[in-house]
């Protein structure tokens, strides 16, 4: 039985400074219906839902929602219409409390003074967040949370806003697997109430185990919808890049060598202790673990940006001292961040001043840039990372945000560290891209680099990895080869079940 649409938005163009966005996008909803909304970075899928929320105008088209043409002014104007947007880059107030970000804007007031009613306020937060399986105190500091449950406040947010349509963008980035079935859960109470969700990720296992139907944009344009059920992995794939991807991740041709970093019984007071592994010469090391469990404090560590309680790091036999990230890079490791826009990138410059931060040394003669030479340097990352710009000189902040990971991961390949760390290396990142990165890691390795990879997607630490360390509750609980790891095993150390 066909639904009639709660929403239809038909042959929607946009254009920015004469660049055609988007060239006649069709897209439908229907109550109750889970729809994937997929596409590479820069596909249109985010212009698209900031016109309908009415972050954007669109030049030609129209918006059909509950039987009449619509048009939004603000987000603010769709929101109360019952459309809310859980947007891929947190919106979290990380100065105010859990529930002060959950009522921001909505506080529950008493008297002529408008006085806050906390206590209400913190039991409804409650709430919320008991329906989704976490338990926050409603009274700490947001900025104290980890990017996981940040995110679960934001989903928190938009579910308390009772909408009829919940946009989804990238929602499942930061979580971790437990945190993804409790929103699954929701998700599928949600869809049994009537709640309509547009759901846009790059994972291919979550589109096919919640989402009833998908929508491929390509280039801007509508390539097609197809029943979940009806398709597969590799017909999507071929709609959003136009060809065939052949195999997910690429085969591993490095050849490893002999240890190259060795970390001793690092420790770091209450979050870590006693960590040990070694990193082999062409070899990447996947890290795997719960949200929570201390893999990126482990690596900051490493870098530097946190200081170490005990322990020992050595590169090819050199103990090292590192103080500060300026002493890691000075040795020759690179580190790419889980947050880019807070950790990775400086939003307000361009593409090449990104590009070139970490590379000043090899850029510049006593202090002068050598511009030639930079503009070579630029232009040559942004055609090996296939990076979509208007030019070396547009600001990293307007980029898709799987065009701003490939510039923080561009920054790092001038210095050709020996070690490469990669937190989340793919979050955000569409499946074409995310080739072309694992591409990339396979060809450093080739030429003798190491590379760490921390990762929650086990398919992509199953994939990648040459070995595989595991992390529950700041220890090491198992280091596996590649052959003898599957996800069941990965699961069972990330819990506790296994002890080296």
């Amino acid at each position: 039985m066909v639904k009639t649409p709660l929403l239809e938005m038909r042959n929607i163009h946009k254009s920015f400074f004469h660049v055609e966005v988007l060239k006649g996008v069709d897209f439908d909803l229907s109550p109750g219906e889970i729809h994937a909304l997929m596409g590479e970075n820069g596909a249109g899928k985010s212009t698209l839902m900031k016109i309908l929320t009415g972050i954007h105008k669109s030049n030609q088209g129209h918006i059909v929602y509950k039987g009449k043409t619509t048009e939004y002014n603000s987000p603010k104007e769709a929101e109360l219409d019952g459309i809310a947007v859980i947007h891929q880059e947190l919106n979290i107030i990380p100065y105010l409390s859990v529930s002060q970000n959950m009522f921001l804007g909505k506080e529950f007031k008493r008297g002529p003074f408008g006085l806050l009613k906390n206590k209400e306020m913190n039991l409804k937060t409650k709430e919320y967040l008991n329906r989704l399986g976490i338990h926050i105190d409603p009274m700490r500091l947001a900025g104290d949370l980890s990017v996981g449950q940040q995110q679960m406040i934001e989903i928190a947010r938009a579910i308390a806003a009772e909408t009829e349509v919940l946009i989804m963008d990238e929602p499942t980035a930061a979580l971790t697997d437990r945190e993804i079935e409790s929103l699954f859960k929701v998700i599928q109470q949600l869809k049994n109430e009537g709640v309509a969700i547009i759901y846009i990720s790059h994972r291919m296992e979550e589109i096919f185990r919640i989402c009833d139907r998908i929508t491929v944009l390509r280039d801007g344009q509508s390539i097609g919808t197809k029943e979940t059920s009806h398709t597969n992995f590799e017909e999507i794939v071929k709609m959003m890049v136009g060809r065939e991807l052949g195999e997910r991740f690429p085969e591993r041709t490095a050849v490893i060598g002999e240890e190259r970093f060795v970390v001793k019984n690092l420790s770091h007071d209450g979050i870590f202790e006693n960590v040990s592994f070694a990193v082999r010469k062409g070899e990447i090391f996947g890290v795997a673990g719960l949200m929570g469990a201390g893999r990126t404090e482990i690596m900051q560590t490493i870098f530097g940006a946190r200081k170490k309680s005990s322990g020992s790091i050595s590169l090819d036999g050199q103990d090292l001292n590192i103080r500060k990230p300026y002493h890691a890079i000075e040795a020759g490791i690179g580190f790419i961040t889980e947050d880019r826009k807070e950790e990775g990138l400086i939003l307000g410059l361009s593409v090449r001043e990104n590009l070139a931060i970490p590379n000043l040394k090899t850029l510049s003669n006593t202090g002068i840039m050598k511009e030639k030479k930079e503009k070579l340097w630029v232009e040559k990352m942004i055609t090996k990372l296939r990076i979509k710009t208007s030019g070396s000189e547009q600001e990293v902040k307007s980029l898709s945000g799987g065009n701003q990971q490939k510039v923080v991961f561009g920054k790092w390949l001038g210095i050709e560290p020996k070690l490469l760390i990669l937190d989340e290396p793919t979050r955000g990142v569409d499946v074409g891209a995310k080739k072309e990165i694992y591409s990339i890691m396979n060809e450093l390795t080739e030429k003798g680099f190491s590379i760490i990879m921390v990762s929650s997607e086990l398919p992509e630490v199953l994939g990648m990895s040459d070995r595989i360390m595991v992390v529950h509750e700041g220890k090491v609980t198992a280091i596996m080869d590649k052959k003898d790891a599957d996800q069941e095993k990965i699961m069972e150390a990330a819990t506790g079940g296994i002890r080296p």
